[in-house]
């Protein structure tokens, strides 16, 4: 069993709200706008991390981490990209690939909205953990927990912070 702590959209922002939640985890999944590598290396000092570049990320963090990260966990095809969309709208830049071939668990970020939803059609779990910086629009800064065992994506919890002020 993995403990994950998912989160996107940390605008060059960490805290140790956040680095309290990634000592408690076994793996951090970071999908993008990472913003500046300070961000990603103090959770790589904690924690393993897998993470994806988004659309403000700079030239070091792109040759750091990839447009697109497909890689299993457990017994769960995993596919984490930036700009991805959601069931019944994805981006064009994954629509036809996504259909191709889904993944049990497709992650994104950039909406900076947390959602959370089955696609039936494809049969995956689409996750966005919203914003965990305090750039943007959002109110309320979030990110993701939760556990996969085996092919099991379970104990799903949302992990708010204080305004983004």
């Amino acid at each position: 069993m993995k403990k994950i702590v998912l989160l996107s959209d940390t605008h060059s922002y960490i805290d140790d709200a956040i680095l309290k939640y990634v000592k408690e985890a076994d793996e951090v999944w970071h999908a993008g706008d990472i913003g500046d590598i300070v961000v990603t290396d103090a959770i790589k000092n904690i924690k393993p991390l897998k993470a994806v570049f988004g659309n403000i990320d700079n030239a070091n963090i792109r040759s750091e981490f990839p447009e697109h990260n497909r890689f299993m966990c457990e017994d769960v095809d995993v596919w984490m990209t930036h700009i991805g969309g959601y069931p019944k709208a994805y981006d064009v830049r994954v629509r036809d690939a996504i259909k191709k071939n889904p993944p049990k668990l497709f992650i994104c970020g950039h909406s900076h909205i947390l959602k959370v939803m089955p696609d039936k059609q494809l049969n995956l779990l689409h996750m966005n953990p919203g914003a965990a910086g305090k750039h943007g629009f959002h109110k309320v800064r979030t990110m993701l927990r939760f556990t996969i065992d085996g092919a099991k994506i379970d104990n799903l919890e949302v992990i708010e912070f204080s305004n983004r002020y």
